[in-house]
C-alpha cells in the first residue's frame, strides 16, 4: 500500500506526477532507519533492498527513471539527450515517456512543466542549490515565449525546523535584500530558522513564475510518512517524479 503525493496543481493533461513517501517497500535496515520505500542507492541501505522499492515504482512508470548523481549544485540535465554522465541537481524533458527524477530528504523538490504540455522538469533544491541559482538556470532552460511555466513545491523541510547560521542567510540577503522575511532568528538569537519554500517563491518569481502550488508539506515533522535527514541523519530518501504521458507506453 503507498501513500503518494499527485501534485494538486493545473498542469496539462499529459503532464503526469508523483512524490512518493516512506509508505510501503522493502527497506529495514539499522532498526529500520529505512523503513519504508527508500529509493536511495547512496545511503548505506541494503542494495537488494533499494533494487526491489526501485522496481515497484517502476511498475507505476512508463519506462526507469532518470537518476541523476546530485550534488547540490545548480546544473540541469536534459535526460532526452542519453548522456551517461547525469551529474546535476534538475532534470529536463521534451519527449513523451522520460521520467525526470530527483531524490530528496528534506531538500524541496520542485516541480516544473509550461502551460502546453511540451516540457516537464524536476529540481533538488537544498539551500546551496537555491542560492546558486538551480531555479533561474532550470527555467533559464525550459522557457518559450508561447507557454508560461507552471511550478509545484514538494514536501520539504519546514520553515520551523531548518536551523541555519547567518553565513546561509547572508548568502541570500546579498542577491536579494527582501529573502530577509524568509528567515526568523531562533530563540538564542545565534541562528535563523530558513524557509525554503519562501526562498523558492521568491527566485520563480524573479524568473517569470507566478503560477506556484504546493509548499505546505514538512518532512522534518511527519516521521510516519517522510524521511528526513536534518532529525535523523542517517534515513532513506523520497523521490520526485515527472513525466510527458506517451500514448505508445501508456
Amino acid at each position: 500500500m503507498y501513500d503518494w503525493i499527485t501534485p494538486n496543481w493545473p498542469s496539462p493533461p499529459n503532464v503526469k506526477a508523483i512524490f512518493t513517501t516512506r509508505t510501503g517497500g522493502v527497506s529495514k535496515n539499522y532498526n529500520g532507519i529505512y523503513s519504508g520505500l527508500n529509493l536511495g542507492d547512496h545511503v548505506d541501505d541494503d542494495e537488494l533492498s533499494v533494487r526491489h522499492n526501485r522496481a515497484l515504482l517502476r511498475s507505476y512508470l512508463p519506462s526507469e527513471p532518470y537518476w541523476l548523481k546530485q550534488v547540490h549544485g545548480v546544473r540541469p540535465i536534459w535526460i532526452d539527450n542519453d548522456d551517461t554522465h547525469l551529474e546535476g541537481d534538475a532534470a529536463l524533458s521534451r519527449c513523451g515517456g522520460r521520467v525526470c527524477a530527483i531524490l530528496v530528504a528534506d531538500c524541496l523538490p520542485i516541480l516544473l512543466c509550461d502551460s502546453v504540455g511540451s516540457v516537464v522538469g524536476a529540481v533538488h533544491a537544498g539551500w546551496r542549490g537555491l542560492a546558486g541559482g538551480v531555479i533561474e538556470n532550470t527555467i533559464s532552460e525550459m522557457v518559450r515565449k508561447d507557454a508560461e511555466i507552471i511550478a509545484w513545491l514538494g514536501p520539504a523541510i519546514g520553515p520551523k525546523h531548518f536551523e541555519v547560521g547567518e553565513e546561509v542567510r547572508e548568502v541570500f540577503l546579498k542577491h536579494d535584500s527582501a529573502s530577509s522575511s524568509a528567515f526568523t532568528s531562533t530563540s538564542n538569537g545565534k541562528k535563523w530558522y530558513a524557509d525554503l519554500f519562501t526562498l523558492a517563491r521568491q527566485r520563480l518569481k524573479d524568473v517569470g513564475v507566478n503560477r506556484v502550488y504546493g509548499g505546505d508539506e514538512c518532512t522534518f515533522s511527519n516521521p510516519e510518512r517522510f524521511y528526513s535527514y536534518r532529525r535523523d541523519g542517517i534515513t532513506g530518501r523520497m523521490a520526485a517524479l515527472i513525466w510527458l504521458a506517451d500514448t505508445a507506453l501508456e
